[in-house]
């Protein structure tokens, strides 16, 4: 069986990446629950250009400063028509206006199969 005999049928699709805190991950899944037909949370650490958390040492008395911030990578894989609104909406709803919001990043993605289905490409989203 040829599970991937969609290519004649070349429909573009894309793999979204946004790493944000991982504060906005019920804001960013409800902005863009609805557009996505799904999408994987993965939650862990980071470190980028944001200040990072600052907490209370020993008694109350020093403070530490944390060596990575909270994240979580919110990803999914849409057809080419939907990466602007997707990810403005991720973008709008992670937004506080200060360094370390997070970031999109969409790559190409050759093609898709859903092991349920066994449908691939674009109807496989």
């Amino acid at each position: 069986m040829i599970f991937f005999k969609q290519y004649e049928k070349r429909m573009e699709m894309k793999r979204i990446d946004a790493t944000i805190q991982a504060t906005k991950i019920g804001a960013v899944t409800e902005a863009i629950t609805g557009i996505v037909g799904g999408f994987s949370i993965m939650e862990g650490k980071g470190r980028g250009s944001g200040a990072r958390q600052e907490m209370r040492s020993g008694r109350g008395t020093g403070t530490i400063t944390a060596e990575y911030n909270h994240v979580a990578i919110v990803s999914t894989v849409v057809d080419d028509s939907d990466v602007e609104k997707i990810s403005s909406a991720i973008a709008n709803a992670a937004f506080t206006g200060k360094g370390g919001d997070g970031i999109i990043v969409v790559s190409n993605v050759e093609n898709v199969m859903n092991i349920a289905t066994k449908k691939s490409g674009p109807e496989a989203l």
